[in-house]
């Protein structure tokens, strides 16, 4: 059954106030290669169809919602009575909103899902191969994976809304390991097409060169490189935890002393803008609110919501929190919902990763940052392992690798140490690639990044 059927019908049937119903059409190509050899590839499909079922009782509108995969059409009312069962169960909920009846920018309704396939490795794969053969004349060994999928999310309403997106998530991750130990590089893309494995193997190839000479160091704060995946990591946490509501009550480091937020307050010591944009070119995503669930971010009632170009930090200035209708309403602040990118840029355009290497004395410069995990959510200090390469510049020069670390640092405090930031460019985040690709950052350096103790990793 077409997902366009799937969610017409599941509106006919139900007996509910009003209704809301998302059908996500999945594909999947993926290809995984070790040791310089391709180990599996192959291709997947799945679909998700979520009913929201409302009701209308005393005090306000109650919601059910009940998400089933691989539903037939002999099973959607079967769906739907279980959501309209949850919604007679459940008290009103607090989050209740009128129904979003029209939202620009739906795209085609009726033409077919999109679909991804195994040909959109046409180019990748033959440059994996003659990059396998590099890396076995050089005794190397390349270990990693490729992964493409496109989403076709359907979203349809008994207020008249049928709105449509396609998003396809693409991401390549390499691994080199040698005698000068492992090395990781990774993009994020759409489609494949500009992806360069020659360019990301060859430096591959001079990280490891570079760590066969060993240096140890003591844990202590160092003047330090963050490249680009490793900020991204840290920003998309402080994404993740700048949610109006929360910061409202209290519970964040957004949340001002004494009550309300820290919306106007100046957090960086640089001029840096952090912001998000449904159509920023090569990070495109959803230009209207996709929510399956409510939560203290999202809210089913905000379905359809236009999503617009935010600023989170502006110019070193806490500008903008992540706000539901809801939260919106509650906080007596602008109306910004969350959208499915985020970028950084700092003042004039910025240096190169290897401009600010070279302008380096003494200092670290990191490859990635690995098991993030909140210690304080009143600083939002994280703590989290460095991986796949650590190294020491002396003199604008990488002479050596170093142990790994262990850091505690709050990407917070860090915005008002800054020291320098550099150009914004597309970036594959490490540690959170599974839930969140579509970034531009830049490197930054940090003149006393915190390595709380030293690594036994490897």
């Amino acid at each position: 059954m077409r997902p366009q059927d799937a969610v017409e019908r599941a509106l006919s049937l139900s007996r509910a106030d009003d209704c809301i119903v998302i059908a996500d059409e999945t594909s999947t190509a993926n290809l995984r290669w070790a040791g310089n050899t391709l180990t599996t590839n192959g291709v997947t499909r799945s679909n998700r169809l979520t009913v929201i079922a409302l009701r209308r009782k005393p005090g306000g509108v109650a919601s059910g919602v009940v998400s089933r995969a691989a539903v037939g059409a002999d099973d959607i009312e079967d769906l739907v009575r279980a959501a309209e069962a949850v919604a007679d169960g459940n008290e009103p909920a607090e989050d209740a909103a009128p129904l979003i009846a029209e939202s620009p920018g739906g795209g085609s309704w009726d033409e077919a899902p999109a679909e991804t396939g195994i040909d959109v490795y046409g180019r990748l794969a033959p440059a994996l191969g003659e990059a396998f053969a590099r890396a076995e004349s050089g005794d190397r060994r390349l270990y990693g994976f490729a992964n493409h999928v496109v989403t076709s999310t359907f979203l349809g309403s008994s207020a008249g809304l049928r709105l449509r997106h396609d998003q396809p998530t693409g991401l390549l991750e390499l691994n080199a390991k040698g005698a000068g130990g492992s090395a990781w590089s990774g993009v994020a893309t759409r489609d494949f097409t500009d992806v360069d494995v020659t360019a990301l193997t060859d430096d591959l190839a001079r990280r490891l060169a570079r760590g066969e000479r060993r240096i140890d160091l003591p844990a202590g704060r160092y003047e330090t490189i963050l490249p680009p995946s490793a900020v991204a990591d840290l920003m998309i946490y402080l994404y993740w935890s700048a949610g109006a509501r929360d910061a409202a009550d209290g519970r964040t480091v957004f949340s001002a002393p004494g009550g309300g937020t820290r919306i106007g307050e100046k957090l960086a010591n640089l001029p840096v803008t952090l912001s998000s944009d449904p159509h920023a070119a090569g990070l495109q995503a959803a230009p209207f609110v996709i929510a399956h669930a409510s939560t203290r971010e999202s809210s089913v009632f905000d379905n359809g919501l236009p999503l617009a170009a935010t600023d989170w930090i502006r110019e070193g200035t806490l500008t903008s929190l992540t706000q539901t209708r809801h939260s919106a309403d509650r906080t007596g602040l602008p109306l910004t919902p969350a959208i499915d990118n985020l970028v950084m840029a700092g003042p004039d355009g910025g240096a190169s990763l290897e401009d600010m290497v070279a302008r380096t004395e003494r200092g670290l410069l990191l490859t990635c940052l690995w098991y993030i995990r909140e210690v304080d959510p009143q600083s939002l200090l994280l703590t989290g392992l460095t991986r796949d390469g650590v190294y020491l510049v002396e003199d604008g020069e990488i002479v050596g690798a170093v142990n790994n670390f262990r850091f505690n640092e709050s990407p917070v405090d860090l915005l008002g140490r800054l020291s320098e930031v550099g150009a914004s460019v597309p970036t594959l985040p490490r540690e959170w690639s599974d839930y969140f690709t579509r970034t531009r950052m830049p490197a930054i350096r940090v003149g006393d990044f915190h390595m709380s103790t030293v690594s036994k990793a490897e």
